[in-house]
């Protein structure tokens, strides 16, 4: 699989915007959305998540795989609610990348992808986070804010509230450096 470029990422949403002929809008997170803001971490996936009529589900899911297989780019639809309990006003929170035929492309709520980072706790996610703050893309009270409203949540998405907290803690320390 090629490594996610900026450059790669617009050419695959360009190209599924021409191949899918419907209303879609694809939500892009992890580091594929953080690639598109600038991050300096090299990622070799892109995950997503979209909202289309279910009965074009399955078209929608054929032509996306195959383009991906073309340009060898691994792609995985991740359901992040499933991950962690979204934030108050998440999908408001959406920030557009453009239109793309019928095809509207956001990168999804940076303070979701953060909170899911900090739930995972590897070392590349924190340091994910650490750059969303440091580019002022994320406010540390505001991310506190929704740390705190999530956490009594934290165990129906499986997350040990005690890690939570260590990582979140973990991610304020680097922060303040």
């Amino acid at each position: 699989m090629e490594p996610v470029t900026s450059a790669h990422l617009r050419s695959f949403l360009q190209s599924l915007g021409e191949r899918y002929q419907g209303f879609a809008a694809i939500y892009l997170l992890g580091g594929s959305a953080l690639c598109l803001l600038g991050s300096p971490r090299a990622t070799l996936d892109v995950d997503y998540t979209i909202e289309v009529a279910t009965e074009d589900r399955p078209r929608f899911q054929a032509v996306l795989t195959q383009l991906a297989a073309e340009m060898r780019l691994d792609v995985e639809d991740v359901p992040l609610g499933e991950f962690i309990p979204l934030p108050p006003g998440a999908h408001e929170r959406r920030r557009p990348i453009g239109r793309f035929g019928q095809l509207d492309a956001y990168i999804f709520d940076l303070y979701s992808i953060a909170l899911s980072k900090i739930a995972r706790g590897f070392e590349a996610d924190l340091d994910d986070v650490v750059f969303m703050l440091s580019e002022h893309l994320i406010d540390l009270d505001e991310l506190r804010h929704f740390f705190e409203h999530i956490l009594p949540r934290a165990p129906e998405a499986d997350i040990v509230p005690q890690e939570f907290e260590g990582y979140f803690a973990e991610v304020q320390r680097r922060a303040r450096r």
